[in-house]
């Protein structure tokens, strides 16, 4: 297996080794921004209990909201494929953006034109300050990895997503495949 150095729009997939992680414990996030100030991701494997419409009451969507990570937990953040419908967004790669108008989701969420497949809203994000991520990268605590979904990452299962990566990556991590989220358990 091949580790990539951390740039936009690769994936960092939690090693085994981060199990009393709360945050990180079996995520994989998709790398929003990397540069000098530092870097942001979402996670893409752990969804909450609540809907979209638990946050904005104005709106009856039922899309899933997922745990973006332990920054800014009290803000809401998206990525999806849709530019040509929400003005304003950052190409993140690969057809995959961040951001974008709020006025125009809103409107497209009254008008249930988004499907679960072109958006996916987060609470907070994942956040490292500079040379942070290089750190943790040294003491094996991500394999960095390329977004092989490219943009149909967002319609990509979730409950299974940590475990496929380790199945990929083979050797020593097929064992921890199918291990107990707590070992404690075991």
């Amino acid at each position: 297996m091949t580790t990539l150095r951390p740039d936009k729009g690769v994936l960092l997939v939690a090693e085994p080794s981060i199990i009393g992680d709360v945050s990180f414990n079996r995520s994989v996030v998709l790398l929003a921004e990397y540069n000098e100030s530092g870097s942001v991701g979402f996670i893409l494997n752990k969804p909450l209990k609540y809907k979209l419409k638990d946050f904005i009451p104005e709106i009856s969507s039922d899309l899933e909201v997922y745990n973006g990570g332990p920054v800014e937990q009290d803000n809401l953040y998206f990525i999806h494929k849709v530019p040509e419908l929400i003005p304003d967004s950052v190409e993140i790669s690969n057809g995959i953006y961040w951001g974008g108008d709020f006025n125009a989701i809103m409107g497209l969420l009254k008008e249930d034109v988004l499907k679960k497949e072109q958006i996916r809203f987060f609470l907070g994000y994942s956040g490292w300050s500079n040379e942070q991520l290089e750190s943790e990268l040294e003491v094996h605590s991500w394999v960095v990895v390329p977004n092989i979904y490219e943009n149909k990452i967002l319609g990509k299962s979730n409950n299974n997503f940590w475990k496929e990566k380790m199945l990929e990556f083979g050797g020593d991590y097929l064992i921890w495949s199918n291990a107990p989220e707590d070992p404690t358990y075991n």
